[in-house]
């Protein structure tokens, strides 16, 4: 049982999460002043770096240890494994923040970024719960905001109906999990996630009830994630959205999802005392990751619409990620905690942050170009490479670590995701793995085709690249080079992240 004395200094654990909402509160405040040097484009960059220095500060006054702490009554894992979402998190949202202030369509002010910064709080809050209670109230604070941010531009029809179908389907799936957390409450009698596995591993524990919860709870992972059968809503969401937003739902909210689902399943569901529900969770992983990149990848085939097929993409990318979490959870299975399952929690991890610069990078050059042409399918970009060679350069750097080509970062992420599953003998799953990275070939190579190949009849005409925006792209295309260069320091804090996640298994 935990304690319930406050201990002040275990607040430094969330001081990410207290930095960002004050922070968020004096962006607002800022717009509220109507100072006359605080402009849409001053509130953008205040949002972007006071979220950066958020994190530089919280790293320097609460690191975390190499093992996991328990802390604010049990609610709160603070270790690595969350400081690294954080991490991913702010960054991500960070760079929505400069990405917006170009995007003359969302005319972005005060209340945009308060929303984004928001958004990221409850993701940290999600990566580091250890509390269903916790775990819903975060997942709920950064869907609020999210709703919020993809019906932003409420004016554009397209983006109101992406507002409206995002919230039912995120209501519809919450109320899912929701029920399925409140049936593992009535089984356990507790909210901890430790407390929760070791009541459902007692023998008069009703299996087929701990089943049927797990199975609601999965609606809402699967939901975050845009895994198979519950990714329905993507593709619409996505589209209609503002294209900044777009980007970050489709990185910084999957990646949520991801840690959400990892640390909830390992520890309540601990496969390490098998159980009917261990079981169940273990084996359902690779049939959703197996459907999840084909329906992904071949729908994204029939696309018209650059950043429609970059919303299929991303389902197909859950997919990859999904090849992770199973080897993850067979390796978990057989109780091999310092073998092949910290380089497939260190694969999910790297493979996430890797996605989180390409996926943002392309948005932001999808939206530029749905700006300065007038829209987003292929031909629009016809001829890109004689406008501005280096934003296609960009564009071919990033679409082609997507794909996975060497010798581009994405390549290294797929390469640790695949390593793990040969090490757990799932090479049926990898080999599907590959024949899809092989698909997505064919649509990622149309876009370069368009921008290298295909004419256009404003190809004389001056394509300017604002400023901010223009730092955004070298960045985003540049990390997809650096980082497959220096891919060392950052596998190896992904192996952290991993090993302070098993403290509790062990």
């Amino acid at each position: 049982m935990y304690g319930t004395q406050f201990n002040p200094s275990e607040l430094l654990a969330v001081a990410p999460e207290i930095g960002l909402t004050i922070w968020a509160f004096l962006i607002l405040s800022l717009d509220v002043l109507k100072l006359p040097q605080i402009n849409r484009r001053a509130l953008g960059m205040l949002s972007a770096i006071g979220m950066l220095v958020i994190m530089v500060l919280a790293t320097v006054l609460a690191a975390p240890e190499d093992k996991s702490a328990i802390v604010l009554g049990g609610m709160i894992r603070h270790d690595t494994y969350a400081y690294v979402f954080d991490a991913i998190f702010i960054v991500a949202g960070a760079l929505t923040c400069l990405i917006a202030i170009d995007f003359k369509p969302l005319r972005a002010g005060s209340e945009f970024f308060a929303l984004v910064i928001l958004a990221t709080m409850g993701m940290c809050l999600m990566a580091s719960s250890n509390d269903i209670i916790l775990l819903f109230l975060a997942t709920e604070t950064s869907s609020m905001a999210l709703y919020l941010l993809a019906g932003f531009m409420r004016d554009t029809p397209r983006s109101a109906e992406a507002g409206m179908k995002y919230f039912i389907f995120g209501a519809v799936s919450s109320t899912v999990m929701l029920y399925g957390l409140s049936l593992i409450y009535g089984l356990s009698g507790a909210t901890n996630y430790d407390q929760i596995a070791a009541a459902l591993t007692k023998p008069e524990s009703p299996a087929m009830v701990a089943v049927f919860a797990l199975l609601l709870v999965m609606v809402g992972f699967s939901f975050k994630t845009t895994a198979v059968p519950f990714h329905f809503w993507a593709p619409d969401v996505y589209d209609g959205a503002p294209t900044p937003v777009t980007g970050f739902i489709s990185t910084a909210s999957k990646a949520a999802g991801f840690s959400i689902m990892i640390r909830f399943l390992l520890y309540a569901f601990t496969p390490l005392q098998p159980t009917l529900a261990s079981s169940t969770w273990v084996a359902m992983m690779q049939p959703i990751a197996i459907l999840t990149m084909f329906l992904g990848n071949l729908l994204a085939i029939t696309q018209t619409s650059v950043k429609r097929m970059l919303a299929y993409s991303s389902i197909a990318q859950a997919g990859y990620i999904m090849i992770g979490v199973t080897a993850l959870a067979y390796a978990a299975a057989r109780g091999e905690i310092n073998g092949a399952e910290p380089n497939a929690i260190a694969g999910v991890i790297f493979y996430i942050a890797t996605y989180m610069f390409t996926n943002i990078g392309a948005f932001a050059i999808v939206g530029l170009v749905a700006q300065r042409v007038g829209g987003d399918s292929l031909k629009d970009f016809n001829g890109l490479s004689r406008r501005s060679p280096y934003l296609a350069l960009a564009m071919v750097a990033v679409l082609l670590s997507l794909t996975g080509a060497p010798p581009l970062v994405g390549f290294v992420g797929k390469l640790f995701l695949f390593r793990s599953a040969v090490d757990e003998n799932l090479i049926g799953l990898v080999v599907i793995g590959v024949i899809n990275v092989l698909i997505s070939v064919f649509y990622y190579l149309g876009v370069v085709r368009a921008m290298y190949v295909d004419r256009s009849p404003n190809e004389n005409r001056p394509f300017p690249v604002p400023a901010v925006t223009k730092w955004v792209v070298l960045i985003t295309s540049a990390a997809v080079f650096i980082i497959t260069v220096a891919s060392t320091p950052f596998w190896d804090l992904a192996v952290a992240a991993a090993k302070s996640l098993q403290t509790i298994l062990n």
